[in-house]
């Protein structure tokens, strides 16, 4: 099933994320390579969030995700949502 996770950051998230990034992006990469992680990207300017699209069984794997991301962590993001998402085209 297809899961999207929006986050929403601080609005100094360029520079509170900085001391985070790579761990961050380190954990993304992995989940990448697992195939779970299709897509991932903040939004343009990132003061409006990101958005990830999970390729998993269930929600609660992306919940693990959220639980171990250092942004999560460190209050860079102030708020998240979780979505099962129903693709009709592509996929």
């Amino acid at each position: 099933m297809f899961v999207t996770l929006h986050y929403d950051y601080v609005p100094d998230v360029a520079t509170r994320r900085a001391p985070f990034r790579e761990a961050h992006l380190a954990i993304a990469r992995e989940w990448h390579a697992q195939g779970k992680l299709r897509l991932a990207g903040a939004y343009d300017p990132p003061t409006g969030g990101a958005l990830f699209v999970f390729e998993v069984a269930s929600p609660a794997e992306v919940e693990a995700f959220v639980a171990t991301d250092p942004y999560v962590k460190n209050g860079v993001v102030t708020g998240h949502r979780i979505r099962p998402w129903n693709v009709v085209i592509g996929g």
